[in-house]
């Protein structure tokens, strides 16, 4: 080991000492941004590469929030505004993520894997990987992990609410009993992670401070962490100072 990383070993020690019995968050949330600026930086001209080095980091993240107590993690991989960049760049991104989702539900893996976004934006190749990978995690006892694909929060919001209207309009509700009732627990009830804890923590690569309209619903009482690390560079240091600063906010949730 060299003297750089034996100085990281020495830090990241001393960080889980700082964290021994404090509040760990149940659910985290990641922004895995970064990718691309990561390739550029390395002077590769295809930022494909970046995406690539970036989807086998992820394997490591899910690692340190196991190990963390860690009960959920969201990781957002494509957004639908993502989806209308160049064919030559989204048509690779979308096969290294459902690589991503095959990985991560192989049968050495313990990942409950819960896939969370609009399927319908995406090819139908790909939503059916993305699919297969939930299914055969179905009945593991790991981590829960959301995988964020062909995501936007405004349209899973509408989409909730699409839902619920459905929902009722089948048992006979009519919109005027729906509107006397309607209240945010109905909502959330739709939500794509209907059934989870909401987000506690969300982490944001890149140096970017901004949501981007991630988790908008859940993200309400959120705390939230902007790290300036492009994600192919997050390293383990990085994680626990998160945790770190999530364990010294006193949390008020609006009270």
């Amino acid at each position: 080991m060299d003297l750089r990383g034996g100085l990281y070993s020495l830090y990241e020690r001393r960080l889980l000492r700082a964290l021994a019995g404090r509040p760990v968050p149940r659910h985290v949330a990641v922004m895995l941004d970064g990718n691309r600026r990561w390739a550029r930086a390395a002077g590769l001209e295809n930022v494909n590469h970046g995406h690539a080095v970036g989807a086998n980091h992820i394997d490591n993240l899910l690692g340190w929030c196991a190990e963390a107590g860690v009960q959920h993690v969201t990781l957002w991989l494509l957004s639908t505004d993502n989806l209308h960049r160049d064919p030559a760049e989204v048509g690779p991104l979308l096969r290294i993520i459902a690589g991503v989702a095959n990985d991560l539900s192989a049968a050495d893996q313990p990942w409950q894997l819960n896939v969370v976004g609009a399927l319908d934006t995406l090819p139908a190749s790909t939503a059916e990987a993305l699919k297969t990978a939930a299914e055969r995690s179905a009945g593991k006892t790991g981590m829960t992990v959301n995988l964020a694909v062909g995501y936007g929060g405004r349209r899973e919001i509408a989409d909730a609410v699409r839902s619920l209207l459905h929902s009722h309009a089948e048992a006979g509700t009519s919109i005027e009993e729906l509107a006397e009732i309607i209240d945010v627990e109905h909502i959330a009830d739709h939500l794509y992670t209907k059934g989870q804890p909401d987000p506690d923590l969300v982490i944001r690569t890149s140096g970017e401070q901004r949501l981007s309209g991630f988790l908008l619903w859940q993200s309400a009482h959120s705390e939230f962490y902007f790290c300036d690390a492009l994600w192919p560079d997050f390293r383990k240091t990085d994680f626990l100072r998160a945790l770190r600063d999530f364990s010294e906010r006193q949390r008020r949730f609006g009270s």
